[in-house]
């Protein structure tokens, strides 16, 4: 899926477009949840997601960066949403959240789920809304605790 907006940014799902240093240093380094992550784990993530970034008409420079982890069936999961310092308040936000959702649409999934801790405006004008009956959804955030309990399965 390749879009280009009336200012010539162009948003692309091409996972080869994606420039996996930037993308790494941004989340590595100014990503609160993402701080400290490894390379490693930047590229496998993106190989395993359908990834979306945004580049400007010029030089094909990469501003923001997104994925969503689905089955393309019917669950969702966009995360890794990091828009460049540089090019934030230019409702290039906005425009990736509602380019997900517009990819995503075909599929007809049954739920498309994120998390933010202060972008809800952003995600509302894309169609997001708070989850309904929170108290149905489970996590666990730390799989060393199951590994150490049950094993990590290498055996």
């Amino acid at each position: 899926m390749i879009t280009t907006r009336a200012d010539g940014l162009t948003l692309d799902t091409d996972p080869a477009r994606i420039d996996l240093d930037r993308v790494h240093r941004w989340l590595s380094t100014d990503a609160f949840w993402a701080l400290g992550r490894i390379r490693e784990t930047v590229a496998r993530s993106i190989e395993h997601s359908l990834v979306f970034g945004v580049y400007t008409p010029d030089t094909a420079q990469q501003l923001a960066f997104a994925r969503v982890v689905t089955d393309y069936a019917t669950f969702g999961w966009l995360c890794d949403v990091y828009v460049a310092r540089e090019a934030r308040g230019r409702g290039i936000g906005t425009w990736l959240a509602e380019s997900v959702v517009a990819a995503l649409a075909p599929y007809r999934l049954k739920r498309l789920m994120l998390s933010t801790l202060d972008a809800h405006e952003v995600y509302a004008r894309a169609g997001f809304s708070a989850v309904p009956e929170p108290e149905k959804l489970m996590v666990i955030t730390a799989l060393d605790a199951v590994r150490a309990a049950f094993g990590d399965g290498a055996g």
